[in-house]
């Protein structure tokens, strides 16, 4: 599963940020976990020796875990390799030998290396190398760990199309990621050259985004997902990898689960009598048996023969193409996702606020959006599964389910027929383009919305092509075409867009949005999850209900909302998960109850919070060579108390990567909590000495050099935690506190008129901006201050 844009492809982003929390001011208050999404992360398995844990004796939500049928005799099945299959399965095998899963990883050799190994030389300002053969190897000469030249073997290529990438093993067992990859496309479309994947983003040899560092190793971020059964076999205490694998590329197993019982099933005599109902399949990837796309005769809509009634193979494709953080040590698949990962949400900078794709996010959460997928639509109604190839080319596809005569249409799609903007996918699926040169499109088949870019400037797929014209242009366009309600399936933008910038009345939006069962279950868990910020009593109707939903990812969802409650409710509503069906539910049950008082609890809740804790350590152990990993555990052993650990996770985060810096804002504030400032201090100066200028290690040493009576000095760092980070609105009322209080009053209401323009809703500048006014005798200007920030406060006032 994917964590974050793939390792070789991401765009960088601040190491500091924090998903649904804010780092500003670390805290041993109950943090959210550190959820950073940008890893490729393999899938992984914790052994939780407790019953209760690992096997639920009762499904307490959904439907039973999907599977064979008839194993109660069959021994655990073992992965057998592609080569297997091929004897008796010669059509399928064919097939797929043609596909990018067959060769999304191979051997570096004549036939499977594209790019030009011929003493090339690529240069830019960031990065330099010559790629070139020598003794039948291929080579490339590039700066190392230290920025000194060496030449390197390239042991593996990654890919095929539209770009090629190049991977190098290193002593210690681990493989890296060459950021030069080889664009595959033809010459007349910009192809058959190399390229800097990372261009303009200014990587140098301390960033963890540098190829021989954390953020492009092969065993943590991309193996798991182009190998199969891929066991990383990671030593801690050596930090080294002894990573294996069954087959190099994506095969058989990767899709169908591990073999060795299905092998056995056929090696039975026809009519002897076979045993298991399931042929020992791992994983029955058997919904579409049977089933037809039928046309209703009223309305042209297609509809499913029989309803869906599970989605393993949605949930199987989903290990790969999607975004997600791995729970277990488990490679999968299991065909239930949320046994092995914990699948990203609509999250700020992966999606925009109506849930189109942003960032790299590949195509589950998209598709979890659509109305095809709530209608019962799986992968391979489109995509042949062994090929990969779409079933029909063109508007063939979508006719299949769609009557032409309707919808393949000049009245409905407005252009002239044949043209490029005829094609369903030009409206319903824009592309994207990640990784420089490769294109994706969007799997959440939405109506375009001109009109939402006019109200959250999202973008929409009519001026995607139509540059000149401008987004009113295109909204009277639809209007006047289909009318003005044409909202689609999707109409979640505003809520999302009010959770973001905190406008009034988002409370009230979310609310909604979390009961809506006509909206897609993953806009509705992110809601669920931004109720976080409110943990009031108005809201806590809405995490229960979330709780109780037949949707594992509402139900982690609220749990991940409940970290910001206080300790009776967390446990009113977590213990109630202990048995969830889905392990990601259980493993956050665990991290809520984690820190719950004893007295709060019966001695056998007690008992179980411990034994949930456990499942929550051994997730994020799976997770080991992972400074977020161990940055999470050490948060939380604070909260507990367990100072020693606290200190000891914090520690090997840092080790794994100098510059994470929340291990480095949560270590600080430890010491801090325990009295020890010089201690606080000297941790915020070792991560300024590795990250300079990032805004929270400034912010949180200028308050440490207040609390040292050092105003001069915290007044410029604080000066500059501002300015590096303009959009944190508590970084900037903290500078203007600063300055207020260093006798600038003129200066310390310029900084925070200055900031409103850019965050008209932030209370924290609202509020100090009235509270300086009136200081300064300007009551007019207060009482707006003070209006504004009444409107943006109400939600939570409403809860206190």
């Amino acid at each position: 599963m994917r964590l974050f844009p793939s390792a070789l492809s991401k765009t960088r982003m601040a190491r500091s940020s924090k998903p649904r929390t804010s780092m500003a001011a670390p805290s041993t208050a109950s943090p959210a976990p550190w959820r950073r999404r940008w890893l490729l992360l393999p899938a992984l398995a914790v052994l939780i020796g407790l019953a209760l844990l690992a096997m639920p004796a009762q499904r307490r939500h959904g439907t039973a875990a999907p599977g064979p049928i008839d194993t109660s005799a069959a021994p655990a099945a073992r992965y057998v390799g592609a080569a297997a299959c091929a004897a008796c399965h010669q059509a399928e095998t064919a097939a797929w030998q043609g596909s990018h899963h067959a060769v999304a990883m191979q051997p570096a050799g004549e036939r499977t290396v594209l790019g030009r190994f011929d003493q090339t030389r690529f240069d830019d300002k960031d990065i330099s190398a010559t790629f070139f053969r020598k003794q039948g190897g291929y080579f490339v000469r590039t700066g190392d760990a230290d920025g000194k030249p060496a030449d390197f073997q390239i042991r593996y290529t990654f890919g095929v199309y539209p770009l090629q990438q190049y991977l190098v093993p290193f002593a210690d067992g681990r493989m890296q990621t060459l950021p030069i990859a080889w664009d595959a496309r033809p010459a007349a479309r910009g192809g058959q050259r190399w390229f800097n994947l990372q261009a303009g983003q200014h990587v140098d040899r301390r960033d963890a985004l540098h190829w021989t560092r954390l953020d492009q190793n092969w065993n943590f971020m991309c193996a798991g997902c182009h190998s199969t059964n891929l066991r990383r076999n990671y030593d801690a205490a050596n930090d080294r990898y002894a990573t294996t694998w069954t087959d190099t590329g994506v095969g058989c197993e990767s899709c169908h689960g591990p073999g060795s019982n299905h092998l056995a099933w056929a090696a039975q005599a026809p009519g002897s009598g076979r045993s298991g109902t399931d042929k020992g399949l791992a994983i029955a990837l058997d919904e579409r048996g049977g089933v037809q796309w039928l046309h209703d005769a009223g309305n042209g809509q297609p509809r499913r023969s029989a309803p869906l009634a599970g989605h393993r193979e949605i949930e199987t494709c989903a290990v790969c193409h999607a975004r997600g953080r791995g729970i277990t040590d488990d490679p999968g698949p299991g065909g239930k996702l949320f046994d092995t990962h914990d699948p990203a949400l609509l999250d700020a900078g992966l999606y925009f606020p109506d849930g189109q794709q942003q960032g790299e996010v590949y195509v589950y959460g998209s598709f979890l959006q659509s109305r095809m997928y709530a209608q019962g639509v799986s992968c391979s109604d489109c995509h042949e599964p062994h090929t990969l190839k779409l079933r029909a080319a063109g508007n063939a596809l979508c006719g299949q389910c769609h009557a032409p005569a309707r919808y393949d249409s000049t009245a409905h799609h407005l252009h002239a027929p044949g043209s490029a903007g005829a094609q369903c996918v030009a409206c319903h699926m824009p592309a994207r383009t990640y990784m420089q040169v490769d294109p994706r499109r969007d799997h959440s088949l939405r109506v375009p919305r001109p009109d939402l870019t006019l109200q959250y400037g999202v973008p929409n797929a009519c001026n995607g092509c139509h540059a000149d014209k401008s987004a009113a242009w295109a909204a009277a366009a639809i209007e006047q075409a289909h009318g003005a309600q044409r909202q689609g399936y999707q109409h979640f933008a505003g809520a999302l867009a009010g959770a973001r910038s905190g406008a009034p009345g988002t409370l009230q939006q979310l609310l909604a949005l979390a009961g809506d069962t006509t909206s897609p279950d993953i806009a509705r868990a992110t809601a669920v999850a931004a109720l976080g910020v409110y943990p009031g009593e108005s809201t806590l109707p809405a995490l229960r209900d979330a709780a109780a939903n037949t949707d594992p990812l509402l139900r982690s969802a609220a749990m991940d909302a409940l970290l910001s409650f206080p300790p009776q409710q967390r446990a009113a509503l977590a213990l109630p998960l202990a048995a969830d069906d889905s392990l990601d539910v259980r493993v956050k049950a665990g991290r809520a109850l984690a820190t719950v008082p004893d007295p709060l609890l019966s001695v056998e809740q007690r008992a179980l919070r411990e034994r949930l804790f456990a499942a929550y350590v051994s997730s994020e152990l799976s997770q080991a060579e992972r400074p977020e990993a161990h940055f999470n555990l050490g948060s939380v052993y604070a909260e507990r108390g367990a100072t020693a650990q606290a200190q000891q996770e914090f520690r090997a985060a840092l080790r794994l990567d100098p510059g994470f810096v929340p291990a480095y804002a949560n270590f600080s504030d430890l010491y801090r909590s325990l009295g020890r400032e010089d201690q606080a201090g000297a941790i915020l100066d070792q991560g300024l000495r590795a990250v300079p200028d990032d805004a929270t290690l400034l912010h949180l040493s200028g308050l440490q050099h207040i609390r040292a009576g050092d105003r001069t000095a915290a007044l410029e760092l604080l000066r500059k935690a501002a300015l590096h980070a303009p959009d944190n609105a508590r970084f900037t009322y903290v500078y203007a506190v600063a300055l207020h209080s260093a006798g600038q009053p003129g200066a310390a209401i310029a900084v925070l008129e200055q900031a409103l323009q850019r965050l008209p809703d932030a209370p924290d500048l609202l509020s100090g901006a009235a509270t300086f006014e009136r200081e300064a005798g300007h009551a007019d200007q207060a009482g707006v201050y003070a209006r504004r920030y009444a409107a943006v406060t109400a939600d939570r006032a409403a809860d206190r």
